[in-house]
C-alpha cells in the first residue's frame, strides 16, 4: 500500500502520458481464483473459491420460484423503467424489514426502523459505513479474519480499523474469550462489525449464548453493532434461526446498523439485491436519518435497480410465494450440508492426518480447512483444485462426483514433507 501510495505520488503533470506514474494493481484474490479455474483445461479441476451455489452437476443454480417471479415482472404491462425512489422499492423495503427482524417485531410498528434498498451486500455495506463516516464516526473493529472486501470497503470509506481475534486455529472454532477481552478494551462508541451467520470465511459461528456475551460487552463500551447478513438461511438451513443475533441485540435495545444480501439466499448474484437497515430510538429520529442516508445514496449510486427488488419482493410479500422460497432454501443448503458430510467422511475413510470434525461443525457455504498456504498452493498446482490460500473452501463446490478426488487431494498434500 505504501509503495503504491508512493507511485501515486509521483504524478507529473508536465507529462505527456498522464497515466504512466498508475501502477498494476493486483486481482482480486477470489474473482482471480474464479478465471485460473476457468482457464484451466483439466477433467479433474474443482472450483472451490467463489461462493455461488452448484448443483451436484457443478452447474449455477436459478430458484424455479425467482424464474416464475421474473417472467412475471417482465410480462407486467403495468411496470415501467421510471427511476425508483432514493430509498429504492417500497414494498421490497418491508418485506426486508420483516424477514430480518420478524413479522410482528414492534420495532417496525414503532417505525424505529430505517429501510434502504442498495446494490446487493457490498451496497449496503458501502452505504451503511459512509453514513457512519459522516454521523456517528469512529474505530471499527472487524474480525481476524473476514471477508476481505469488508477491509476495503471501510478503507474507502475513510474510517479506522483494527481487528478482534475471531477464529481459534488450535480448536479451528470461535475465539470468544479473545473477541470478548479485545472488545472490552475497544474506545467507547467504537463500531464493531459482526457476522450474523455463516461467517465468512471461516464458517464458525458464536452460540446463542456467546452472543449474549457479546451483546454484554457492546452494552458496557457503548458499541455500535453493524451487522453483516449475506447468508440468511444458510447457517441452520432455518431463516429464522440464522437471524437468532440481530433480534436479540433488537430485543435488548440496541440501535445499530444491518447489511442485508439477497444474493446468496434468492441466488439473486448480478440483479444486486440488497438492503439497509438502520435501528434507531424513536420515529421521528428514524425520519431524520433517512433524509440523511438518501444523501448518502444519491452521492454513490444516486438511486438502485428494479427488477430484482420488484421479484425479491414478491417473495416476501406473499405467503405463497415465500413458503415456495422457503422450501427451495432448504434444499440448496440441504445439499451442502450433506457435502459437509460426505467430505469429512472421506477424509476419515481415508485416514488423512489429523482432526477434521470441524468441517462438520462449522456452518456456510465456507469451511476453514486448517491448511497451510503452501498446501493449498500445491492443491492447485498439482491438483486442480482451487481455493483461497488462507484455506478457505467453498463447499458447494463440492459435489458428490468429485468429494472422493477431493480428500485424495488433501490427504497427498497433508502427507508432503
Amino acid at each position: 500500500m505504501q509503495k503504491l501510495q508512493l507511485l501515486q505520488n509521483q504524478f507529473n503533470p508536465t507529462s505527456d502520458d498522464i497515466f504512466f506514474h498508475i501502477v498494476q494493481a493486483p486481482p482480486d484474490p477470489i474473482f482471480g481464483i474464479a478465471n485460473a479455474y476457468k482457464a484451466d483445461t483439466s477433467n479433474t479441476k474443482i472450483d472451490l473459491g467463489v461462493g455461488a451455489y452448484r448443483t451436484d452437476e457443478e452447474k449455477p443454480y436459478v430458484f424455479e420460484i425467482i424464474k416464475k417471479l421474473e417472467r412475471e415482472v417482465v410480462n407486467d404491462p403495468t411496470l415501467n423503467k421510471e427511476y425508483l425512489p432514493i430509498e429504492g422499492l417500497a414494498d421490497f423495503n418491508k418485506g426486508c424489514q420483516k424477514l430480518m427482524f420478524g413479522q410482528n417485531s414492534p420495532l417496525i410498528a414503532s417505525g424505529q426502523i430505517v429501510t434502504a434498498q442498495c446494490l446487493g451486500g457490498t451496497g449496503a455495506l458501502r452505504v451503511g459505513f459512509e453514513f457512519v463516516k459522516r454521523h456517528i464516526p469512529g474505530d471499527v473493529y472487524v474480525s481476524k479474519p473476514t471477508w476481505s472486501n469488508h477491509n476495503q470497503v471501510i478503507e474507502r470509506a475513510g474510517l479506522n480499523q483494527f481487528e478482534y481475534p475471531y477464529f481459534d486455529p488450535k480448536t479451528k472454532g470461535f475465539n470468544c474469550a479473545g473477541t470478548i477481552e479485545c472488545l472490552s478494551q475497544a474506545r467507547m462508541g467504537s463500531i464493531v462489525l459482526l457476522h450474523v451467520c455463516a461467517h465468512n470465511p471461516t464458517g464458525v459461528d458464536p452460540t446463542e449464548a456467546e452472543w449474549l456475551q457479546i451483546a454484554d460487552v457492546c452494552k458496557k463500551r457503548r458499541l455500535v453493532p453493524f451487522f453483516d447478513c449475506a447468508y440468511q438461511g444458510f447457517a441452520s438451513g432455518c431463516i429464522e434461526k440464522d437471524v437468532f443475533a440481530v433480534r436479540k441485540f433488537a430485543e435488548l435495545g440496541f440501535q445499530m446498523i444491518v447489511a442485508q444480501s439477497f444474493s446468496k439466499n434468492m441466488g439473486l448474484y448480478n440483479e444486486r439485491v440488497g438492503a439497509v437497515h438502520i435501528v434507531t430510538s424513536n420515529k421521528d429520529i428514524s425520519a431524520r436519518v433517512l433524509s440523511n442516508l438518501k444523501i448518502v445514496i444519491r452521492t454513490i449510486c444516486s438511486n438502485p435497480p428494479a427488477i430484482g427488488a420488484r421479484i425479491a419482493a414478491k417473495i416476501l410479500t406473499d405467503e405463497k410465494n415465500f413458503n415456495a422460497w422457503v422450501e427451495e432454501l432448504k434444499t440448496v443448503t440441504g445439499r451442502i450440508i450433506k457435502m459437509r458430510t460426505l467430505l469429512k467422511q472421506e477424509l476419515d475413510n481415508l485416514k488423512v492426518p489429523g482432526n477434521w470434525d470441524h468441517i462438520t461443525r462449522q456452518t456456510g457455504f465456507f469451511t476453514f480447512t486448517g491448511l497451510t498456504p503452501e498446501q493449498c498452493d500445491l492443491l492447485t498446482k498439482q491438483y486442480h483444485v482451487y481455493l483461497l490460500r488462507s484455506g478457505r473452501m467453498s463447499m458447494a463446490g463440492i459435489t458428490s462426483k468429485n468429494v472422493r478426488y477431493l480428500a485424495e487431494s488433501i490427504k497427498a498434500v497433508v502427507q508432503k514433507k
